[in-house]
């Protein structure tokens, strides 16, 4: 109450202002109406947008909720008032039309990338390819997207010198008109949950089967719960793209490099913990390694081996008389 009469005090103010520049710069009575209805045209859209956000702040706390309400009631009452102004201002509001699209034209060509920024933020708001809150990664840069304007979005930077996902604390500014020139990946639309894969390399020597159920004892304890979620989601997220797993399940894969055997833990994970997974998992890893005497990691190193005397029965060429 007390903001609408301060609100109708500034009207009045505003009135008297008014009143006295018209006396000094003579302004006629057409255009003097045409003022005093812009500016009440203005102040009401204003008002009204105010009250919305007030009603919205007070039924709702999502963060979310409040800032599409935000944006929206924005654009509303700017595409609202342009027009409303054009009608009182334009003899003619038919003409408009023409001129409207003259200067389209002439925008277009001179003001390209602003345009090319323009139509990616109607496509963004369209089509929908992320929203505030996702994380994604566009051309290289990747971040949660922590707002959206006509021209540009924002992104809170990820990864770069930081590991494994995480904010480096910058803000970057991507152009609108980038999401049809460069690749956008979103991490969070679908099903919600990434794919991480956590290497493991061991020695040739080591029991390398126990190696593997260790692991997939690991991989199960700490993924089984998401596994569980990720069937539903993927149910949902199949009905708009063409998702399909056939496992969700984590799992262990088997590898042989020049250093040792490689083992690989798959799971899924949330896309904003896959450092915490990562680090509860190894922990487990190496308390489990520890304790085993037959299992070692392996690294580069060097050695030298003897054929006669490590080698197998059957593949040593004397031994198995094929020495010529």
């Amino acid at each position: 109450m007390r903001q609408v009469c301060a609100m109708l005090c500034r009207m009045s103010f505003l009135e008297e202002l008014f009143g006295a520049v018209e006396q000094a710069v003579q302004l006629d009575p057409a255009t003097r109406q045409r003022l005093l209805a812009s500016i009440a045209i203005i102040l009401g859209l204003w008002l009204i947008r105010f009250l919305v956000l007030v009603v919205v702040n007070r039924r709702s706390d999502d963060v979310r909720v409040r800032y599409r309400w935000k944006k929206s009631t924005q654009y509303l009452a700017v595409t609202v008032a342009v027009f409303a102004l054009g009608v009182i201002w334009i003899q003619g509001f038919s003409s408009f039309a023409t001129f409207l699209g003259l200067l389209s034209a002439g925008l277009a060509i001179a003001l390209k990338d602003l345009v090319a920024n323009f139509v990616g933020w109607a496509f963004i708001l369209w089509r929908r390819p992320f929203e505030v809150g996702d994380r994604i990664e566009i051309g290289g840069t990747a971040g949660d997207v922590i707002d959206l304007r006509i021209f540009q979005f924002t992104l809170l930077e990820i990864g770069n010198w930081v590991d494994a996902d995480q904010s480096t604390g910058r803000v970057i500014h991507v152009n609108n008109g980038r999401v049809f020139t460069e690749s956008l990946a979103n991490f969070t639309m679908g099903f919600d949950l990434i794919w991480n894969e956590i290497a493991v390399l061991v020695t040739f020597e080591s029991d390398w089967k126990r190696a593997r159920e260790i692991l997939a004892e690991i991989a199960a304890r700490h993924g089984a719960e998401l596994s569980e979620t990720a069937e539903a989601k993927v149910r949902q997220a199949a009905r708009k793209f063409m998702i399909f797993y056939s496992k969700l399940t984590p799992t262990v894969y088997t590898t042989v490099r020049d250093c040792g055997v490689l083992l690989t833990i798959r799971y899924l994970c949330d896309p904003r913990r896959r450092r915490s997974t990562e680090q509860a998992i190894w922990e487990d890893i190496l308390d489990a390694f520890a304790a085993s005497d037959d299992i070692d990691f392996a690294y580069p190193t060097q050695r030298f081996y003897d054929n006669l005397t490590e080698g197998k029965p059957g593949a040593n060429p004397i031994q198995s008389g094929n020495d010529t």
